[in-house]
């Protein structure tokens, strides 16, 4: 079993307040970092969480809004002054290996390690490794912007010991070739892995937003999703400041995660007007009643759905 949380970096929208910083958040899954957003400073919470500088990293930017993507340099900077070795990668927009090049030419800094940009030109898959999976979708912002899924692969059922007795199968070297899907032949007998294998056991499904408007396409892709982290800038009070910024009110976000079937949302880059949440909190929770609102440093355990009770 891989243990998986989330924790938010940052949660407020375009500007910082004393309580909040710009955007970001990160998946800590089986000693790998996945980062989603670097606003301005959000190395400050990066180290207060202890995630470590050294670990594998991989950085996906939404889009190219500054409270999304400075902090990636001041970031970056971090984690060489501090001896990273381990190469990152970074997944985004095509003008962010331009943003951080040109950056660090004029500021002059140069890194202990090396970072592999990625330019996502399409929908689909972004990064797939042997255990996930991160897809992206186009979202709806004032500039091109993505959302993005991890999605981790189904597991293995569950070895069923008193069923490989009855085949009199040894313990052993057998009972590792059943349990990795493979048949095997023993005394002359066909066994297969599903005979002593138990059903694939489904695997997580955690969804970041981004800044955009709700629309259907967001509603499939984040269907079914064990978690989903959704922009809420703006109660119905500022609707209409939501549609002309390309935003989402915490009703909207609610709403699309229960005609997405999510089994928890969380709300985050609220606008610095609401100086609490309560009130997107109630309004979200009208319709999608496990809404939770983020705040800085907060952690979300992310369990498997046999572990959930």
């Amino acid at each position: 079993m891989v243990n998986m949380k989330l924790i938010f970096l940052g949660t407020s929208a375009s500007t910082p307040t004393a309580e909040r910083g710009l955007s970001s958040m990160v998946i800590q899954r089986d000693g790998e970092l996945l980062l989603f957003d670097a606003g301005e400073g959000m190395q400050r919470n990066f180290i207060r969480s202890r995630l470590g500088m050294n670990k594998r990293m991989k950085i996906f930017v939404t889009h190219m809004h500054g409270d999304h993507c400075i902090g990636l340099l001041g970031l970056l900077q971090t984690l060489s002054l501090h001896g990273r070795l381990i190469p990152l990668d970074v997944y985004g927009h095509g003008k962010l290996d331009e943003f951080l090049k040109e950056n660090m030419r004029i500021v002059n800094f140069g890194l202990g390690f090396d970072v592999n940009m990625h330019t996502i030109r399409s929908e689909g898959v972004v990064v797939r490794e042997k255990d996930y999976e991160v897809t992206c979708c186009e979202a709806d912002h004032l500039i091109p912007s993505f959302s993005y899924c991890l999605v981790e692969f189904d597991r293995p059922g569950i070895f069923d010991v008193g069923a490989a007795r009855r085949f009199h199968i040894p313990e052993g070297r057998l009972y590792g070739i059943l349990q990795n899907g493979e048949d095997i032949v023993y005394n002359g007998e066909l066994i297969r892995s599903c005979q002593v294998i138990g059903q694939p056991r489904a695997g997580r499904k955690i969804g970041i937003s981004g800044d955009t408007r709700p629309t259907r396409k967001l509603r499939d892709f984040f269907r079914e999703c064990d978690l989903l982290v959704y922009e809420s800038t703006y109660g119905q009070d500022r609707y209409n400041k939501a549609l002309e910024n390309f935003h989402s009110t915490a009703l909207e976000a609610a709403s699309l995660a229960r005609d997405s079937g999510v089994r928890k949302l969380v709300l985050t880059h609220f606008s610095t007007r609401y100086k609490e949440t309560s009130v997107l909190l109630n309004e979200a929770r009208s319709v999608f009643r496990n809404t939770e609102a983020a705040e800085d440093l907060k952690i979300v355990e992310i369990p498997y759905k046999e572990s959930v009770s």
